[in-house]
């Protein structure tokens, strides 16, 4: 008897797999490369947000940022977003913990919450498609940049799904 539990122990060792940098790593202990891995590049967070001046809630919109490309979900300038749209925000650690706008399902997010990343997210897939297959990008649901419509009318393209799990994301 004491010698099958020795050989179930010793293959379960050699089976399991080490577990992934975003289950065993702070965020602060990550690497340049593994932090920007976390980006699911759903985009959510590309899209114009409002805030209630009297409330401070927090609006989403279907207005992408003027540097959103809506067709690959990705910032056309990157490196310098900051400078060209002034109030972009460059997430770090203590951003990722504070923002209450992020979506629910940001890699950021989950993982400073000790969640772990949604099957569909590319580190977990493989695939950097999987993120617009399972429906999470807003691919197909940008209206139009913030540079084509008025601000004065940015109120009207206010919507729920930008800050929501869509059902059966898992």
């Amino acid at each position: 008897m004491p010698r099958q539990a020795a050989r179930r122990s010793s293959v379960s060792r050699r089976t399991s797999k080490p577990r992934p940098f975003w289950r065993t790593k702070a965020l602060e202990d990550m690497t340049e490369a593994e932090w920007e891995s976390l980006c699911d590049g759903c985009a959510r967070c590309c899209l114009v947000k409002l805030e209630d001046e009297d409330t401070g809630k927090i609006h989403h919109t279907d207005i992408a940022c003027r540097l959103l490309d809506g067709k690959t979900c990705r910032c056309t300038d990157y490196p310098r977003r900051a400078k060209r749209v002034p109030d972009c925000v460059t997430l770090t650690p203590h951003e990722v913990r504070t923002l209450t706008w992020l979506p629910p399902t940001c890699g950021y997010r989950l993982v400073a919450e000790g969640k772990d990343l949604y099957d569909w997210h590319p580190l977990k897939s493989g695939d950097p498609d999987s993120v617009h297959d399972a429906g999470i990008s807003v691919r197909g649901r940008v209206h139009c940049s913030e540079d084509d419509l008025n601000i004065n009318r940015w109120h009207e393209r206010i919507k729920r799904w930008p800050k929501m799990t869509p059902k059966g994301a898992r």
